[in-house]
């Protein structure tokens, strides 16, 4: 009897160490599952689903082709309409239900700053959120990379060089009253501190607002010269409509969550000369180079639609997941993943992608912003990245 007692001991710890290592959240056998929170329905919803989409197109194109070392991704959208308050139930979900792996292209400032939190406690990978905000990558933490140059960064630096190469005498913002407008400001008034000036006004509008009439009265009153606005696409296309309105041809520089082909194509003839931040070229087909005029004609099979600048960054958000997931190997888990990641060094692409580069010390992969302005109703590229 001890010796069937020893054998049967034995067998079980054979079985026990020959059994495979628990798997991380939203990791097993042939998934791994990805959550973002986004916008499908609310007032920047015509940036979301583009980004969705080009998510899933990249996801579809890796499953096609046998996953990640065997894994297939499955990519789970909570809508939570720009709104900090759905988020944070969405952001529940795909922890407690989904067991979210990580969570990828979170939508929008506020909603970011309201989800950041809840995820990283639940030890789950915050990657390449769409709000350049300093929290999402300061302090350091081992779960948080950002990727977007900073609204401080970029908008300090455009500001800087239109201030210096145009000469503008009378700078003024136009911000959304929220964290991302803030953010913006802050960068604002560093560059105009460095040219010993300071902003002649500011006038700020609630999240969603259609009607900026008395915002650009203000704006028109102090005799700006040059109108810095941290807006989303409907709301540059509004103040710029009703800047034309009233006969004010005054300049207009957007952050680049204004930088899309919505913002002319919404716009038409009164967004003519609006200057904005570009973090990625828009894929237009006129001039691509081969691989991205065959990207196109494949994203416009898949979808039945053009893409545009936000097609491509989820496209590129998802890619960087990939590359990053096969580099970690088959046993994947959060903080292997993070630790690869701080190795990982990704090179300008088809796209017209900055190059970005990751470290243990420093989890925001690139700093940096180009200035376009939109001519004979596209962007058009004028200067090379800002520093």
């Amino acid at each position: 009897m001890k010796t069937l007692r020893s054998f049967a001991l034995a067998a079980l710890s054979c079985l026990a160490l020959s059994a495979p290592v628990s798997a991380a959240p939203g990791v097993n056998a042939k998934e791994i599952v990805v959550g973002t929170v986004s916008d499908l329905s609310g007032p920047i919803a015509m940036l979301g689903v583009p980004v969705r989409d080009g998510m899933l197109m990249r996801f579809d194109e890796v499953n096609a082709g046998g996953g990640v070392h065997g894994r297939r991704i499955r990519l789970v959208v909570e809508d939570a309409g720009y709104d900090p308050k759905r988020a944070v139930l969405a952001a529940r979900k795909l922890v407690q239900r989904d067991h979210a792996f990580a969570f990828i292209a979170n939508m929008g400032t506020p909603v970011v700053m309201a989800t950041m939190p809840i995820i990283v406690d639940a030890g789950r990978l915050h990657l390449f959120p769409f709000s350049p905000h300093r929290a999402t990558y300061e302090p350091l933490h081992p779960l948080k990379f950002q990727n977007f140059a900073p609204y401080f960064d970029y908008m300090e630096a455009a500001t800087r060089h239109m201030v210096e190469q145009r000469g503008y005498a009378r700078t003024c913002l136009l911000y959304q009253d929220d964290d991302y407008g803030l953010e913006v400001m802050k960068g604002v008034e560093a560059a105009l501190a460095r040219l010993d000036r300071e902003l002649v006004e500011r006038t700020s509008y609630k999240r969603g607002a259609t009607d900026l009439s008395s915002q650009i009265a203000r704006l028109r009153a102090a005799r700006c010269d040059l109108v810095v606005l941290a807006t989303v696409v409907r709301e540059t296309v509004a103040a710029m409509a009703e800047a034309r309105k009233i006969g004010w041809e005054v300049d207009m520089l957007v952050t680049a969550s204004g930088y899309s082909a919505q913002t002319h194509e919404l716009g038409g003839a009164a967004v003519e000369g609006l200057y904005g931040v570009s973090v990625l070229p828009h894929p237009y087909v006129e001039g691509a180079n081969s691989q991205l005029a065959a990207w196109v004609e494949r994203y416009r099979a898949r979808f039945k639609a053009e893409p545009n600048v936000w097609s491509v960054m989820g496209y590129t958000l998802a890619d960087l997941f990939v590359r990053t997931a096969e580099a970690t190997g088959p046993e994947l888990t959060q903080e292997a993943f993070a630790r690869t990641l701080e190795r990982m060094q990704f090179s300008r692409d088809y796209f017209g992608s900055p190059s970005y580069r990751f470290t243990p010390e420093d989890h925001l992969g690139n700093r940096h912003g180009r200035l376009a302005q939109i001519r004979d109703g596209r962007w058009v590229l004028i200067s090379d990245y800002l520093e």
